[in-house]
């Protein structure tokens, strides 16, 4: 049954994609599986391998759950899927078993490809298969969801209700709030634990926190909303009770897991709810890069899947690296030796043999860009582009330094950052009306929408909900008759003729957009200087509006999955031929470039100085270090300042501590890199660079005064 098409992969990667056996009905059935796929070993490949394995088996597509951490990976996974079963479909028509054999079952419609309806992120099958089981589990159909800035904002009203901002001590800001519910929620740990290991500042509001939280849960739950954690919660939640879970688990006869390292408490118990015996279970991901645990993934998850099932769930290791070379290989597996709890595994490299790394010792932060940026212009001028080299670093702030250089310099480079697209006041605008006409007792949505218009205040717009009471059947009445401000009345008008239109169930989506569009626009120019660039910015919405089916399905995706683009006046372009990235570790999971430099690799760094306090802290920091070597292809630097500048003295003081070596860096893994120190006349003070001067004879000088 195994045709060409699965050729290209490996024997340890054909092993994971073909798992499993047909039972005594012709039916392919899988047990518990757990793919070890260390970094450059072609997880993605192997994944969509075997959800075409799935279909050319005869598994419906259609009992498929594919779970991934972002849209985009969902997607790319089914397009090559879709291309895997075309190619299969059409090696096996070639050979003129158009039927295949006894025992598999062919796909329902040959030729057709694979749609894989249930492929998603965690939280937005989440919110799909809550609206299936709103009535099972107590919820309107019709929630809304709240996206993170619309959660702080609400967080932030209830801070004032409760007379929590204007205590004499400080109290947390509403995103640190929000930080810390969400941990709450995600890590199932109690409220002191949290506050404990991962908010300890903010440890003394323990009570005035559970009470912020408690109220906040009730206001969402009276407005008929959800936030982003909700949905896993929900979810979580609804699983506990076991008839419910035995129905949704029973949609899906195999379900497949991308980066399960990165997966927190509820996620993990949610598939074990689902597939309590793991028949049909397969996770795939990488214990070794696990560096999540600030959003409450849990390392755990992974490490003990096996044991989670009786038998233990199979494992298959993918260690045949197709990125890095083996010398940069051998530093990463040295690294990460060390870690106590893992699962073994020795990456090898399909590449030829390529340099060996390099540990580079500088005399200060300085001397760490002016040598980095010579080091990145030399890689240039042997052909490696700038774009294929990359700078990472722990923290955000340790590249402000090399920043300055490379503007002092002349050297472009971008780095990875930026405003969400929702965070703009004029989408947020627009969306809370749509939002509002979606699930009329949203009222964070409606208190928004109101405000939009001239003289409408918060007490006006509290009592125009107050009348309206959540029921959409009396929403466009109540605007009607409702008593709006005299400055208001125009826009007033329009406003109800805009959610009548919008709260008629024959009307079309995405041509629903253009009444809204047309009332908010005098707004739009009222509010804001710039009007003409947030409205580009309401034309890029309005199409991506067009890539949904339904209004609902646009507000939740786009609250899930938002754009990263700006909501603001573009920069000047840059008009150049290359550019250098700028990256911090976390940000550059799943990448790679040519030539890595990895900076200010010192004690207090790697492993950051705020996470020294737990065995389990370094060992996340160890991973990390890890993730930053592997995305080296063929060129890999350690840089490490031998001093920093201590802050809090004169703009041009002199005081200095030394930069004590990281505890990662091992004998066992130094024996893996080249050492480079300072160059001649650098080691001691900056200050004596250059060729020895001539002597002079002072001595005969001050004598000669006399």
């Amino acid at each position: 049954m195994n045709g060409v098409w699965l050729d290209a992969l490996n024997p340890q990667q054909r092993a994971a994609a073909c798992f499993g056996s047909y039972d005594a009905d012709g039916q392919f059935v899988a047990g518990p599986l757990l793919i070890i796929a260390g970094a450059g070993t072609g997880k993605t490949a192997t994944l969509a391998h075997r959800v075409a394995h799935l279909v050319m088996q005869g598994v419906d597509p259609l009992r498929i759950l594919l779970l991934t951490f972002s849209r985009r990976a969902a997607r790319e996974m089914t397009r090559r899927a879709e291309r895997l079963v075309g190619q299969a479909l059409a090696e096996r028509a070639l050979a003129g078993c158009v039927r295949v054999p006894a025992g598999p079952r062919a796909p329902a419609h040959p030729g057709a490809g694979v749609r894989l309806p249930w492929a998603g992120t965690f939280h937005s099958i989440g919110a799909r298969l809550l609206r299936d089981y709103a009535g099972q589990v107590g919820l309107d159909p019709s929630f809304g969801i709240l996206d993170r800035g619309d959660a702080a904002d609400l967080v932030d009203v209830l801070r004032h209700e409760l007379g929590l901002s204007a205590t004499r001590r400080r109290f947390p800001r509403k995103d640190t709030c929000l930080a810390i519910y969400s941990q709450r929620v995600n890590s199932g740990w109690p409220l002191e634990r949290v506050l404990h290991e991962v908010f300890p500042w903010c440890a003394g509001w323990r009570d005035e926190l559970a009470a912020l939280f408690r109220r906040y849960v009730e206001r969402k739950q009276a407005n008929g909303v959800l936030d982003y954690d909700d949905l896993l919660l929900w979810w979580h939640a609804a699983m506990s009770d076991p008839v419910l879970a035995a129905q949704i688990g029973a949609r899906f006869d195999h379900v497949l897991v991308d980066e399960y390292q990165d997966t927190n408490a509820l996620q993990a118990q949610i598939l074990l709810a689902m597939k309590p015996d793991g028949h049909g279970l397969a996770v795939v991901g990488d214990d070794a890069q696990s560096i999540y645990a600030f959003r409450a993934a849990d390392v755990g998850n992974i490490l003990e899947f096996p044991a989670k099932f009786d038998p233990p769930a199979q494992r298959i290791t993918l260690e045949l690296n197709y990125r890095s070379v083996q010398p940069v290989l051998d530093a990463a597996n040295a690294l990460i030796a060390q870690a106590a709890r893992q699962h073994p595994k020795v990456l090898r490299a399909q590449r030829c043999a390529g340099a060996r790394p390099q540990l580079v010792t500088v005399v200060d932060e300085r001397a760490q860009a002016d040598w980095v940026i010579d080091t990145v212009l030399r890689h240039r001028e042997a052909a490696v582009a700038l774009k294929r080299q990359a700078v990472l670093f722990r923290s955000a702030h340790h590249s402000a330094g090399l920043e300055v250089e490379l503007v002092r310099r002349n050297i472009p480079f971008v780095k990875h950052g930026g405003l969400k697209f929702l965070e703009a006041a004029h989408v947020k605008d627009l969306l809370s009306v749509l939002r509002w006409a979606e699930n009329p007792r949203n009222g964070i949505a409606g208190f928004r929408a109101l405000q939009l218009m001239t003289g409408i205040g918060p007490a006006i717009a509290q009592r125009c909900l107050d009348d309206i009471g959540g029921e959409s059947s009396r929403l466009p009445g109540v605007l009607r008759d409702f008593a709006a401000p005299a400055a208001a009345r125009d826009e007033w008008g329009g406003l109800v003729a805009v959610m009548t239109g919008l709260l008629d169930p024959a009307a079309r989506w995405p041509a629903q957009l253009e009444p809204l569009r047309r009332w908010y626009q005098p707004l739009l120019e009222r509010r804001h200087d710039d009007a003409a660039v947030r409205a580009a910015d309401l034309d890029v919405l309005q199409s991506i509006a067009a890539q949904f089916g339904t209004r609902e399905r646009f507000l939740t995706e786009l609250a899930l999955d938002p754009p990263q683009a700006s909501g603001d006046l573009a920069g000047e372009p840059l008009r150049d031929e290359d550019y250098l990235v700028l990256s911090t570790v976390h940000s550059s999971k799943g990448q790679e470039w040519d030539a890595v430099y990895v900076i200010h690799v010192n004690d207090g760094n790697f492993p950051n100085e705020y996470a020294t306090g737990r065995a389990e802290s370094i060992d996340e920091e160890r991973r990390l270090l890890y993730v930053a070597l592997t995305r080296a292809r063929d060129a890999l630097y350690l840089v490490e300042p031998q001093r920093y500048f201590v802050t809090q003295q004169p703009r041009f003081g002199d005081g200095y501590v030394h930069g004590a070596r990281s505890r990662f860096l091992t004998d066992a893994l130094l024996a893996r890199f080249d050492r480079a120190g300072p160059p001649s006349g650098q080691a001691g003070n900056p200050g004596q660079r250059g060729a020895a001067a001539p002597k002079v004879d002072l001595a005969m000088q001050i004598r000669q005064m006399w």
